[in-house]
């Protein structure tokens, strides 16, 4: 089922309303009861239900940003018409492109098909996630290498590189990441063809996350002068909102995985 992704047009969205399409229970967890030795059964409803079960919803509509392209996915809360409120514990993709799923917080209530939600993100929260994943592309341009990995939370982000690990100064770094914030160069989406992607190979840095292909056109993330390349997620306008960025450390996580992350300062 296709949603209309608003966070794609327009990143800084706060709230919106939508109207349910679907409401579904997905992969029951088991019962902390359940997990003790002898408590096979345990913690289970009348119904057979497990009582951890996790409902996700689906809308026409969402300014919820599902996790992917190693950004983690936004939570928030619906609020209905008679001001009941449904906490979002997170927010994932679905089975078919341009479907997003709602995660809702364990005891939420749940709305009905049909029924209109007014939509919160939690927006200091992903405003964190824009300001550290637009700084990602920013040090993807310092350390100039393969990427292997990658993860971005808000509390801090890292890149994997396949790099010699003598080649990474956490200083250096810093210093050539937050010269180029304090450029305050803004941030352009722009769109290009499948075939025009495939034409240009050397855009795509991540070896670990590819972007898709299929539908005709891919987005790319442009910061004029600095950094070109495919990604779906949320960024900021100008990367001067990302203030400055510490390095928080720098270690081997294998033969191609040199590890750099991340924080806000």
């Amino acid at each position: 089922m296709t949603t209309e992704l608003l966070f794609r047009d327009d990143a800084y969205s706060k709230t919106a309303s939508a109207r349910v399409v679907a409401v579904n229970e997905r992969g029951a967890r088991p019962s902390p009861l359940s997990l003790l030795p002898g408590g096979e059964g345990k913690g289970t409803a009348a119904n057979g239900r497990q009582p951890f079960a996790e409902y996700v919803i689906e809308l026409d509509r969402t300014i919820f940003y599902p996790q992917g392209g190693e950004q983690m996915g936004d939570t928030g809360v619906m609020l209905r018409a008679n001001g009941e409120r449904i906490p979002v514990a997170d927010t994932r993709k679905g089975e078919t492109p341009d479907s997003v799923l709602h995660v809702l917080a364990a005891a939420a209530p749940r709305p009905e098909v049909g029924e209109t939600l007014a939509l919160e993100i939690d927006w200091e929260r992903r405003y964190s996630l824009m300001r550290l994943h637009t700084a990602l592309h920013v040090m993807s341009c310092v350390v100039v290498a393969p990427v292997t990995g990658g993860n971005i939370a808000p509390e801090r982000a890292r890149l994997d590189f396949d790099i010699d690990m003598s080649l990474l100064d956490a200083r250096k770094i810093e210093q050539e990441v937050n010269a180029m914030i304090a450029r305050g160069v803004g941030t352009e989406t722009v769109w290009i063809t499948d075939v025009e992607l495939d034409a240009r190979p050397e855009l795509v840095k991540t070896m670990s996350v590819q972007p898709p292909r299929g539908a005709g056109r891919v987005r790319l993330l442009s910061i004029p002068g600095i950094d070109l390349q495919p990604c779906g997620g949320t960024h900021v306008g100008n990367i001067g909102e990302i203030g400055s960025i510490r390095v928080l450390r720098i270690r081997s996580e294998g033969k191609r995985n040199k590890r750099v992350e991340i924080a806000l300062a």
